[in-house]
């Protein structure tokens, strides 16, 4: 390695400062600059001259002052203390910031992102005089009640398990050694470090075949995520991008949530923050916390650091992963980052492409995203880990055919569409069923234990979108003419089409029992609307007309269906009993 030299300050534009006299320095190495050691990254190099994103404000720095390289990159502690714990972009506690400086952090605060004085009990797996490789686990730490910490050996090391021992534990201390295959000695700890810009790797990539279930209606029957799928959700303001993050987080099927919040605004975050230590995990019963790990990165916090709140979150989901778990990331909102990125860009003076971003932003994007997927993992004992990734975009104006927009949707398989009017007439979530798209919902059968059951779904969702597109072609004859003008037949197809956007799409995100659906309760939901119209079709053939129809109360039971508790599900079924005595009976 190079041999470094602290370097001086030549030019301070806003978040970015110019360094001169930096030899031996190197890309994303991490600095400290100024007198009160601020820490930055060095993003741009011409000879010894670097220019730096600082990732705290800068006001009060000038030319003169000193810079002194690490040496290292940005890079992120992972290890057991990581679940419940609350971040800022670079990994620093809040918590633990809090109770040292107050309300305010201070420039320059260094606090490691994993406690030094908590023991962990740490138990064994692997025996001593075994080869071991990496990501061969090692033992487990029980970090919480839903949460089994599994202790890997770091990439890049390999050999024979020399000792390795029972006890409790800080993150420092050493657990055990590894006689390396170069003859070198490697002191096993809890806690390993990884640069946050570069992926973790894995055995093998495997396909994103299974369904990540949310309990959201309209993502779940008609676009769906798969597990390690990547997914963005585009709107304006006010449609609701955030409550649909916050649902994803509560309820999603996933081991551990990550759940990162770049740019948006302190009220929001300040949300999350007092709303998920109160909530519940519906899968297990326990605090939802225990299986949750949060970045908070608003937007008066300094911009530069929007970008690494995003990638220190991608590599802890990656850690995670690794270990053979399901991981859900939340990033609100990548439209931030790509902001932060281009006050960057226009600091260091670079060739703005459209909009003023910078021309590399889709390959920024795309790096991103692409750290998403379903793997073989690496070591002993064989499992699969995959890392799902849920990007909120905020298009000025909800324009969908802004650069971030058209970036993200070139790499992502979900779009859910969120659309103004939607939320205007109150109507949330407001994803728009007939532009959103997913190219998992294939493998939508497989959420259920019963293939035909699954197939059913399946030929059901598709029969519900056909009536609700029926609907938008019918829509505008009936504003010209009137719905007395239209065959009895479109008038139940519009009536169904009501049905199945205001008590199957939308979905109180606030009430208790509606906030989440199991799958099977959404089979049961919409087969009895189905049922609905099929056996209404019939009885039109027959002659009854559709003013009884729509007056019968059964209707008024699918309405509230929603409603039903999950132990009660045989409460819908038996809807589709009363609509046949009903139908019989006219």
């Amino acid at each position: 390695m190079s041999e470094t030299s602290n370097g001086r300050i030549v030019k301070v534009a806003g978040p970015v400062v110019v360094a001169e006299n930096m030899v031996g320095a190197r890309m994303y190495d991490v600095v400290r600059v100024g007198a009160e050691h601020l820490i930055g990254e060095i993003v741009e190099l011409h000879g010894d001259r670097a220019s730096i994103q600082v990732y705290e404000d800068t006001v009060g720095i000038g030319p003169g002052e000193e810079v002194v390289n690490t040496g290292a990159p940005l890079s992120v502690e992972l290890g057991p203390g990581l679940i419940s714990s609350i971040y800022d972009g670079i990994q620093r506690p809040l918590d633990q910031l809090t109770e040292l400086q107050g309300d305010y952090i201070k420039r320059g605060s260094e606090v490691p992102g994993l406690k030094r004085s908590t023991k962990w009990h740490f138990t064994p797996i692997a025996q001593t005089g075994t080869k071991v490789s990496q990501g061969d686990i090692l033992g487990e730490v029980q970090e919480s009640t839903l949460m089994l910490h599994k202790i890997m050996v770091p990439y890049g090391v390999s050999g024979t398990l020399q000792s390795i021992n029972e006890g409790d534990y800080t993150v420092e201390e050493t657990v055990g050694t590894i006689a390396c295959d170069d003859g070198s000695q490697h002191e096993v700890k809890l806690m390993q470090k990884w640069p946050v810009r570069t992926p973790r790797a894995s055995k093998n990539r495997l396909a994103p075949n299974e369904v990540l279930v949310t309990g959201q209606r309209v993502v779940d029957t008609f676009f769906p995520i798969s597990k390690g799928g990547t997914a963005c959700v585009p709107g304006p303001f006010g449609t609701g991008k955030t409550v649909v993050q916050h649902q994803l987080a509560k309820w999603v099927d996933a081991d551990v949530v990550v759940y990162v919040g770049c740019g948006e605004r302190g009220n929001e975050m300040t949300d999350v923050l007092k709303e998920f230590p109160e909530l519940i995990d519906p899968h297990s019963g326990e605090a939802l916390m225990k299986r949750v790990v949060m970045l908070a990165n608003t937007s008066d916090m300094p911009v530069a650091a929007r970008e690494a709140s995003v990638y220190t979150g991608i590599t802890i989901a990656e850690y995670f992963r690794d270990m053979g778990y399901s991981v859900a990331m939340m990033a609100d909102s990548t439209s931030r980052w790509a902001e932060a990125m281009r006050e960057i860009s226009t600091r260091l003076e670079e060739m703005p492409a459209e909009e003023g971003y910078p021309a590399y932003l889709g390959a920024r994007i795309a790096s991103f995203y692409e750290r998403a997927g379903r793997i073989e993992c690496m070591g002993t004992p064989d499992r699969e880990g995959a890392l799902s990734i849920i990007g909120a975009v905020s298009p000025p104006g909800g324009d969908l055919s802004d650069s971030v927009v058209q970036a993200t949707l070139h790499v992502v398989k979900v779009f859910w569409s969120l659309q103004g009017r939607l939320a205007q007439q109150r109507h949330f979530p407001a994803i728009d069923w007939l532009t959103s798209y997913s190219f998992y919902k294939q493998y939508l059968p497989g959420c259920f234990e019963d293939e035909a059951r699954g197939e059913e779904m399946a030929v059901m969702s598709q029969e519900a979108m056909n009536v609700l597109e029926q609907e938008s072609e019918l829509i505008e004859i009936v504003r010209l003419v009137g719905a007395e003008s239209i065959s009895a037949n479109d008038r139940l197809a519009l009536e169904t089409a009501k049905t199945i956007r205001e008590d199957f799409l939308h979905q109180n995100a606030f009430h208790k029992i509606d906030t989440f659906t199991s799958i099977e309760k959404q089979f049961e939901i919409l087969k009895t609307i189905l049922h609905f119209h099929k056996q209404g079709l019939a009885a039109i053939d027959n002659g009854v007309d559709t003013k009884a129809l729509f007056a019968l109360d059964s209707r008024d039971d699918i309405a509230r269906s929603s409603y039903v508790e999950e132990d009660e599900i045989s409460k819908i079924v038996a809807i589709r009993d009363k609509i046949d005595q009903q139908i019989k009976a006219l």
